[in-house]
């Protein structure tokens, strides 16, 4: 004898009749617009940011006698003004590039260690005191750049000189490490435990039974690691890793007390001197006139255009492999 059970009206329903009913509640209408508005009032914010910075810009750029983009000086105190980004730019992003040289593979390997490796109240002490980090004041790291790290650099300067000087890139004349090198040390320094925290935790995420099905085949845990964790925490690697730069490139307070200023292109990374677009601001700012806090301004606009290609390029990349995210698994 057959059968035939109906559906309940909670099967029958379809997903759509049930988003229907559910934004049809008072709570979720409100969750809603909350949600929207919040939205609406960052690109709001955004929009508004980029529009100031690019009308102060303007109007600095069209008195600027010099390149703005090439010029190798900064004197807006003069009339007619002249100042250039070119040493700005290159010292950003030099000293960013050498962070994150220096900081993503070790705040790789801490966050493994932590989520694969380490027994669970070590993990939990370790992982404590790298979020702890976090937590240090940008002028204190400044201090301890200047006071600590700068003179006992001069040893390692030394090596690189004998060793690696031939290359020009890493000759040392002497004199105090203020240079770009002994910048990049200490942002890396400030970045690690961002990079860290966001590996670790999308290491955790990783599902037991890809590591399980690893191990099963005879894989070590270097093995599980390599071909299940890694590839599935690729996408959050880099989220880790961009958004560490963003702190890279706007550190103001430990560059400028850290790096010995010039507007000079050194072609060696441990000759002092050189600069950053925030460095360059927060020295100059409080000096400067109102045609000088506009050319400061502008090489701000510099600075917030060359944060959104970064961000940019980076969901370009994870856009790319989606297969490795965490949805995707």
């Amino acid at each position: 004898m057959k059968t035939d059970i109906a559906p309940t009206s909670s099967a029958a329903e379809s997903p759509s009749k049930v988003r229907t009913r559910s934004t049809g509640r008072a709570g979720d209408k409100i969750f809603l617009g909350l949600s929207r508005g919040s939205g609406i009032a960052l690109l709001v914010i955004m929009a508004a940011i980029a529009a100031f910075l690019t009308y102060r810009a303007a109007i600095a750029i069209s008195k600027d006698e010099a390149n703005f983009l090439t010029a190798f000086e900064w004197n807006t105190s003069s009339s007619p003004m002249r100042f250039g980004i070119a040493v700005l730019a290159y010292g950003t992003v030099v000293s960013s590039i050498i962070a994150m040289l220096i900081a993503v593979p070790i705040a790789v390997g801490i966050a493994l260690f932590i989520s694969h490796y380490a027994p669970r109240r070590l993990a939990t002490t370790v992982a404590y005191v790298i979020d702890l980090l976090a937590a240090v004041p940008s002028i204190v790291y400044g201090l301890w750049g200047a006071l600590f790290l700068v003179p006992h650099l001069t040893g390692l300067y030394t090596w690189f000189d004998d060793y690696l000087g031939w290359t020009g890139i890493l000759s040392y004349q002497g004199g105090a490490a203020r240079s770009l090198f002994t910048v990049g040390i200490l942002l890396a320094i400030m970045i690690l435990p961002i990079v860290t925290s966001v590996s670790r935790e999308v290491f955790r995420q990783v599902p037991k039974m890809h590591e399980e099905a690893a191990l099963a085949l005879g894989a070590t845990r270097w093995e599980v690691i390599r071909m299940a964790v890694l590839p599935f925490g690729r996408s959050g690697i880099i989220s880790a890793s961009m958004l560490g730069l963003g702190r890279a490139l706007g550190e103001t307070m430990a560059v400028a007390t850290v790096l010995s200023p010039n507007f000079l292109i050194e072609t060696s990374l441990l000759d002092p001197g050189g600069g950053t677009f925030a460095q360059n601001i927060a020295s100059r700012f409080k000096e400067a006139g109102n045609d000088g806090r506009d050319a400061l301004i502008a090489s701000g606009l510099v600075l917030f255009v060359i944060t959104l290609l970064v961000n940019g390029a980076a969901r370009m990349i994870i856009a790319r492999r989606k297969e490795y995210s965490g949805t995707a698994a």
